[in-house]
């Protein structure tokens, strides 16, 4: 069983930034980021593959979000710049055997944690 524990989140304004975490107590191939605004589904954000720190950002976060690994620490984190009023949501990260888009596929998942923008 791998427990994934994030911190992070907090409430921000309009063009800041803000940096998630997300530890994970197992090895996963892959860690994801995704986050789902009341009313919303759930949306990917972001992905890092362990081994090689490739990274594979949603379209919508390019240029903004970042995602990166540190091994020792079996930390993974979210940097987010430029911050909008229309990131608010609860940010979860979530770990798999595979790079997904949908979150179904994930087999572990943080207890997220909420980011607010404020414009």
């Amino acid at each position: 069983q791998v427990q994934l524990v994030e911190s992070g989140g907090g409430l921000v304004q309009a063009g800041d930034s803000l940096r998630l975490s997300c530890t994970t107590s197992g090895r996963t191939n892959v860690m994801a980021w995704f986050r789902q605004a009341p009313g919303k589904e759930r949306e990917f954000v972001t992905a890092i593959m362990w081994d090689y720190g490739t990274t594979f950002p949603a379209d919508s976060v390019k240029g903004r979000f970042t995602s990166a690994r540190d091994i020792a620490k079996n930390t993974v984190y979210l940097q987010m710049n430029n911050l909008k009023p229309e990131d608010t949501a609860v940010y979860y990260c979530a770990a798999g055997p595979a790079v997904y888009f949908d979150a179904g596929r994930y087999d572990y998942w943080g207890q997220g944690t909420q980011v607010t923008v404020s414009s």
